[in-house]
Formats: C-alpha cells, sequence, structure tokens
C-alpha cells in the first residue's frame, strides 16, 4: 500500500505530519510530493520539509490513495496546478482513494468539480460557496472512494479512516488508536 501526500507552500504543518506519522505507524508507505517545483517546501509556520518526489516526477505512477491537506495558500495554489489536478483526477477515475483534509475538499477538489456530487466536509463557512458535493458537517466523510477531514483538529481521526480503508482492517487501526491517540473526557 502506497499514498502520495501532496504539499505546496504554506500546507498545514501538523496535519502533514500527523497523517504521515499514522500512516507510516500502520505499515503504510507515504511519499511526500512537492508541487512547488522544488523539493524543499515551506508550510504554514514556516517549517521546511525535504519531498521525496516532485509532481512532475510522479505523473505515470498510481497510488493507492492521494492525500492533499489543508492550509490556505497551499490549497489555492494547488487547485490551480494542471499537473496535480491532472494527478487526482486519474487516480479518482481508477477508483482509488481521495482524501482531502481542511480547506482542500472545497478549494481543490470543488473548485475543480471533483466532488461530483459526494458528500464531504470541510473547514469554517468555505462550503457555502461550493456547489460541488453535498456538505454534512461531520468531523470525517467517507463517500465511495472520497475521504473528507473537517481540519487539523480532527486529523488523527482522518488519518485513522485513511488508513482503515486502505489496510481494508479495523483492528490494527483501532489498537494504533487506543496506543497513541487521547480523547479527552469530560473528567480529565
Amino acid at each position: 500500500m502506497k499514498a502520495a501526500l501532496l504539499i505546496d507552500t504554506g500546507f498545514e504543518e501538523a496535519e502533514v505530519v500527523i497523517v504521515y506519522d499514522i500512516l507510516r505507524r500502520l505499515g503504510i508507505d507515504v511519499d511526500i510530493i512537492s508541487c512547488t517545483g522544488s523539493i524543499t517546501t515551506s508550510a504554514y509556520f514556516s517549517l521546511s520539509v525535504n519531498a521525496d518526489k516532485r509532481i512532475e516526477e510522479i505523473m505515470e505512477l498510481v497510488y493507492d490513495a492521494v492525500i492533499i491537506p489543508g492550509g490556505p495558500d497551499s490549497t489555492v495554489s494547488l487547485s490551480g496546478n494542471s499537473h496535480v489536478l491532472r494527478f487526482i483526477r486519474q487516480h479518482d477515475v481508477f477508483g482509488r482513494w481521495i482524501c482531502a483534509l481542511c480547506s482542500a475538499p472545497v478549494r481543490v477538489l470543488g473548485t475543480n468539480n471533483l466532488l461530483k456530487g459526494r458528500k464531504y466536509t470541510c473547514s469554517g463557512s468555505l462550503w457555502e460557496s461550493c456547489t460541488d458535493g453535498i456538505y454534512t458537517g461531520e468531523n470525517v466523510v467517507i463517500d465511495g472512494n472520497l475521504i473528507t477531514g473537517k481540519g487539523l483538529g480532527v486529523s488523527f481521526e482522518f488519518a485513522f479512516a485513511i488508513a482503515e480503508m486502505m489496510t481494508g482492517t479495523s483492528d490494527k487501526t483501532r489498537e494504533q488508536a487506543e496506543h497513541i491517540y487521547f480523547i479527552q473526557t469530560a473528567d480529565n
């Protein structure tokens, strides 16, 4: 199992790191793909990440999942990148997992008619401007081969949902979640 994690300048650091970490813990290979033209990409709060590959180098590859984290500048840039859009479209046609978090469901997928009437969630009020898809407001939504997450606060749930769908097993995912994921209750 292999996932492509797409980043562009201004990506949300925590969303990338959390998703990457969870998937790797569950035995899923993850290629961090720079969509900037450079291997090194700066995040929302200026953290620099060295990607594994550039989008231009992987256009003919087919991954099991394509993951698009949020970040205002990043998602605006990704939404206008022809390589990114072609890459996402080809994976969607092949029925591979398309996974978008925070602003990415609307800014990258919705503005390019890639939600295709499927149910989704996203951060804030971005859904109000989206005419492609059915907004649910839930933390994580799975509709067909589309997995969307509301935002940074649900990055763990989003990553666990991706892992469970990719591996086809909830036992290992649940075990890992119970091992590393803290759920706050009223008593804590």
